[in-house]
């Protein structure tokens, strides 16, 4: 299917909305297990096509490891394989082989790894050649470049013989996942020191114990039903996300408090959160360094809505599946709205022009290889129809989204 076609609901929004499973807690999940020797009870695991890569890749005993455009997957499976003195090359799509993966590389190296790039210095395809730990067991590393880096080294810290210091220099980007990673960590057993004033992390060389865990539902998934709540055009609309958690892991549970002022309420249940209306407010003002994810779903969110939205904290976002800077400019545009440099690298405005939205033509979304543009874009069809190119690319995170938007919009084959 080369395009969907989405149109607004012709009934009442109510839907329950089983979401996916996380990814970012089973790659990490994945991953511990391994170092245990693949002795965990893992439950829940997500579907989507990162996770499913990586299992995938931590059973085969081929010398090529092909990770797709799973960047996550990218990193960590080079810092696992690096430390458990596995040979592989380390590759993926085109796309995957243009982000830059030069910061792990060093820190690896550092600490002992043999490690070649097969064509351009500081990018995939990789040689993984062997590693002998040098007794290195402090390292300084960049905070402001990927979370996924420190993640990765956080994870193999255990397994190192004097364990490891990591010192993060420069802002600290995506803070929550690496506080992620070391909650996941300490609860199979780790020994994690933070010391976040000085934004220093210390690991003790503690083997991983083999425990059960159960992966919650995915916040970056249950963000576009925010969006689906915020536009719906029914003051009664009524949402209930299945498997979340008040207390979250996950940075992008950050979600609950960008939506209050876009006109959504987050209630706590048993069983998830219920999302209903209330009052929008005319402007909103966030720093997205902690959860870029969401930064489309907000953007495309605040432009249908006509609310003046202010980002900073989204220069990461030019180096993800795409650039999804210059994507969201692009896109824009085609829902008569645009999204401003106002501040070099660093401020950004979403503003809804003065078209009205019954006169646009029907939209049609290029996705750029990039689940979450198709994702992001998709609730726009609350109030105008939409059409998304390669809606396939959801299969990255959320395979089953067209499913679930069909229980509250129409979705049908372009």
């Amino acid at each position: 299917m080369t395009a969907v076609r989405l149109s607004q609901p012709h009934r009442p929004v109510r839907a329950t909305i089983p979401l996916a499973s996380s990814k970012s807690e089973s790659n990490r999940a994945l991953i511990i297990d391994a170092l245990t020797g693949f002795r965990c009870d893992l439950t829940n695991l997500a579907s989507a096509r990162d996770t499913q890569t990586m299992i995938r890749l931590l059973k085969s005993t081929d010398q090529t490891a092909d990770v797709l455009d799973a960047g996550t997957t990218m990193r960590f499976l080079t810092a696992y394989f690096t430390v458990t003195n596995q040979q592989k090359v380390m590759t993926g799509t085109a796309r995957m082989c243009e982000r830059p993966i030069g910061i792990l590389v060093d820190a690896l190296r550092s600490l002992g790894a043999d490690i070649t790039y097969l064509k351009n210095d500081g990018y995939p395809p990789l040689q993984l050649n062997g590693f002998t730990a040098n007794g290195t067991s402090e390292l300084s590393i960049r905070g402001d470049v990927s979370s996924q880096y420190v993640s990765a080294l956080l994870m193999i810290a255990p397994l190192l013989p004097n364990g490891l210091t990591i010192n993060l220099t420069g802002a600290v980007g995506s803070r929550p996942y690496i506080e992620m990673t070391i909650e996941q960590m300490r609860h199979f057993g780790a020994v994690v020191d933070t010391d976040w004033t000085a934004n220093q992390l210390h690991v003790q060389p503690t083997p991983y114990t083999p425990q059960s865990y159960a992966v919650e539902s995915d916040w970056s998934g249950a963000s576009y039903w925010y969006s689906v709540a915020a536009l719906a055009d029914d003051d009664t609309a009524e949402l209930e996300l299945l498997g979340l958690k008040a207390r979250s892991l996950q940075g992008d549970s950050a979600i609950v408090d960008i939506m209050r002022p876009l006109g959504v309420e987050s209630t706590f249940t048993e069983t998830g959160v219920r999302l209903t209306k209330r009052p929008a407010e005319p402007a909103l003002e966030w720093d997205f360094t902690d959860c870029p994810d969401l930064a489309q779903t907000v953007a495309v969110c605040a432009a249908m809505k006509g609310i003046r939205l202010t980002l900073t904290g989204i220069e990461s976002l030019k180096i993800k599946e795409t650039d999804r800077v210059a994507a969201l400019q692009a896109e824009l545009q085609k829902l008569g709205a645009e999204l401003v440099e106002v501040e070099t690298n660093h401020r950004y405005e979403v503003r809804r022009l003065m078209q009205p939205l019954e006169t646009l033509a029907v939209p049609e979304i290029d996705t750029y290889d990039d689940h979450r543009m198709a994702m992001a874009f998709a609730p726009v069809a609350m109030l105008h129809p939409v059409v998304i190119h390669e809606p396939g690319v959801v299969a990255k995170s959320y395979p089953s989204f067209w499913e679930d938007m069909a229980r509250v919009v129409t979705v049908e084959e372009a």
